[in-house]
């Protein structure tokens, strides 16, 4: 009997062992072939260009500040002034005063248009923090082989690149066959509803749908994938939701010598507490199967053979891409004095929401969790729930895609899931699907520069944005 026991179980070993190589050994690239190419020449003369950008101060500082409109009528004469063709050639519109729209019309209106997209706003600098930029953060500064200042990487990089390549473009005598549209909101940095949203109604009021939209949130990652020699380029077609909720709980208060039985912060801390041992669970979404599928091929065996078996290491894989709905505290207010037990506690709590789940979702996960009906619960942000999921099969994509392997032929292209918001979630309504990339590129190091201290950008990646954008019109346009 124990013999006949050991044999099913080493029968059955085998049989997963088989399913595991199977698996391994079948699963295909999905890397299309395309010729390489020789990008355009681009100067250092460009670099001018994005330090003048940097150098105007379109900083977004929160929804009860309105903009500072002499910096961003300034940038907005910047571009006219450094761009002539464009402002003679394409049609200009200025949308809720500040945000731009311009129109580059194609030879044939039978094609779909398509949309390139970039933000002029930059996050405030945190003054504490000043003295610690090592060149002064509107300074657009261009030393050490890059660009430094705010706004260098997030998101005039791509804004200058757009300029710069249909600029060149139109100097070359090109003219496009399908529309372009090219939209800089102002407010991205704040959600973007004074900006990419009215644009995407004027477009919608003039019967617009778009092949497609591009817009930052995709990047090139250098050595950051464990196992992946080669780099990946991550074109990310959907994004998280988005939702704060702020969690409030009202006592009696009291005196610190007698303090009660469950005290206002602690009650409060424990919720917290409780809210961050219990995540909402792990979920094999799309994108995020995609992803698998693309980028299991491209790993070293071992990994290989993890990506190609998710029925069984599913939780592994998910873990990995923080495949859930996060949850993260970010502020704790409580108490007058330090004798004083305080009769009011507030947190509040940000959650980035996967695709599937909605903002009322979380919400209820929070009642669960936290099981206290002294605690009132109600939102303390925009909300913004999960994007749809832009298609893979689609002609965008592949435009992207066959760009992408012509000026990076050994780059491993990924469709992906972008845990934070771009403007382009306006834009699903007047898409066919939206795609977030252009030339990033991220390295060890490099994590936090977007909207942190000493934030600058390579000169060599600021040219590539501007290789990229050009050889992407050229594909869009048969």
């Amino acid at each position: 009997m124990i013999k006949k026991v050991l044999l099913a179980i080493l029968g059955l070993v085998a049989l997963v062992v088989v399913v595991l190589l199977f698996n391994t050994l079948t699963s295909t690239s999905k890397q299309i072939k395309v010729d390489p190419i020789t990008p355009i020449a681009v100067g250092d003369e460009v670099l001018n260009n994005f330090s003048k950008a940097v150098q105007i101060p379109t900083i977004s500082y929160n929804l009860e500040t309105d903009p500072d409109s002499a910096v961003f009528i300034a940038f907005r004469n910047f571009l006219q002034e450094t761009y002539p063709l464009i402002d003679s050639v394409l049609d200009r519109k200025i949308i809720n005063r500040y945000s731009l729209l311009y129109t580059w019309h194609g030879t044939d209106s039978k094609l779909k248009p398509i949309i390139l997209m970039s933000h002029q706003d930059v996050v405030p600098i945190d003054e504490p923090t000043k003295d610690k930029w090592q060149e002064p953060p509107f300074s657009g500064t261009i030393k050490d082989g890059a660009l430094w200042g705010r706004g260098s990487m997030d998101d005039k990089s791509s804004l200058i690149g757009i300029m710069e390549a249909v600029e060149r473009l139109i100097a070359e005598g090109y003219k496009p066959s399908r529309t372009i549209y090219l939209a800089f909101g102002h407010d991205e940095e704040l959600g973007g509803h004074d900006g990419a949203l009215e644009i995407s109604k004027y477009l919608a009021s003039q019967n617009v749908q778009a092949l497609f939209t591009i817009d930052e949130g995709g990047f090139i990652v250098d050595g950051l994938v464990p196992g992946l020699s080669k780099p990946m380029a991550m074109v990310n077609v959907a994004e998280k939701g988005f939702v704060s909720y702020e969690l409030r709980i009202e006592t009696g208060g009291g005196h610190s010598s007698n303090p009660p039985a469950k005290n206002t912060i602690g009650m409060l801390a424990k919720a917290i507490y409780d809210l961050e041992q219990n995540q909402l669970d792990l979920k094999m979404v799309s994108p995020l199967d995609q992803q698998i599928a693309y980028l299991g091929p491209e790993m070293p065996f071992g990994m290989k053979l993890v990506f190609s078996n998710p029925w069984l290491f599913k939780n592994l894989i998910l873990e990995g891409f923080t495949a859930r709905t996060t949850t993260a505290p970010t502020i704790f207010n409580s108490g007058i004095k330090d004798n004083v037990i305080p009769t009011v506690a507030k947190a509040t709590v940000n959650f980035r929401i996967l695709p599937g789940e909605t903002s009322e979702t979380v919400k209820q996960h929070i009642i669960d969790v936290i099981k206290n009906d002294q605690i009132t619960i109600k939102v303390a942000s925009d909300v913004n729930e999960p994007s749809p999921v832009s298609e893979v099969d689609a002609d965008g994509f592949r435009m992207i895609e066959k760009t992408i392997k012509q000026l990076y032929p050994e780059a491993v292209v990924v469709p992906g899931l972008i845990g934070g918001g771009t403007d382009s979630k306006h834009f699903y309504s007047i898409s066919d699907n939206v795609y977030r990339f252009y030339p990033m590129h991220y390295a060890k190091g490099d994590e936090g520069l977007a909207h942190g201290i000493n934030e600058h950008m390579k000169t060599d990646y600021l040219k590539e944005c501007v290789q990229f954008v050009h050889q992407l019109i050229k594909n869009a346009n048969p």
